[in-house]
């Protein structure tokens, strides 16, 4: 029997591509609720992601341990090397953990304040790159979470974000190396542009 991906499945972060009427590939963090068969995610309304989807209806989900690349994405805009994908007209980036391509089967508004939608994407194919895993490693969790604080800047204000990024450095600073330390310096140069 599958696990649902909408309901019960582990919310994972990744990076998403996606391709535009442009033919310009987005690359863009995203918190994926992760199945087999199945993926959901729930794009902000105004992003170049959901508008990307709702153009071609496809997207290559990548996992990844890369923190600065996940940090990027969230935050800026990244162009990391790409090739093209096996089952959709999308791009994988070359230098991930794995990959899965998806089609969407279902876009719909959710309520709230939130400005998201909900999207349903049925695995097409899927595919493992050239980055080995590196293990579990508190730096990279604390940077992820830094981007997402960083993200959510104009909502949470400057004074909890920059609150929550001491409390985060202190764990870079004492576990990192340099790939975690460049991921929140990036980070708190974002934050530091914008509060």
């Amino acid at each position: 029997m599958s696990v649902d991906a909408g309901e019960q499945a582990a919310l994972i972060e990744t990076v998403v591509t996606t391709t535009g009427s442009d033919g310009v590939v987005n690359c863009a963090a995203m918190g994926v609720r992760w199945g087999e068969e199945q993926l959901v995610f729930w794009p902000f309304n105004s992003t170049r992601t959901l508008a990307n989807l709702r153009f071609r209806g496809e997207a290559v989900v990548h996992l990844t341990d890369d923190v600065l690349l996940f940090v990027q994405a969230a935050l800026g805009h990244p162009r990391p090397p790409m090739r093209p994908a096996n089952a959709i007209a999308g791009s994988v980036i070359e230098e991930v953990n794995s990959w899965r391509e998806v089609v969407v089967s279902e876009i719909t508004p959710t309520d709230g304040a939130t400005a998201r939608s909900r999207v349903r994407a049925r695995v097409v194919a899927a595919g493992t790159g050239t980055r080995q895993p590196h293990g579990l490693c508190r730096a990279r969790h604390a940077a992820v979470e830094a981007s997402i604080f960083a993200s959510r800047l104009k909502w949470l204000g400057g004074e909890r974000v920059l609150g929550e990024l001491a409390r985060l450095q202190e764990l870079v600073d004492k576990t990192g190396g340099p790939c975690e330390r460049a991921a929140m310096a990036y980070v708190c140069g974002y934050v530091a542009e914008r509060a």
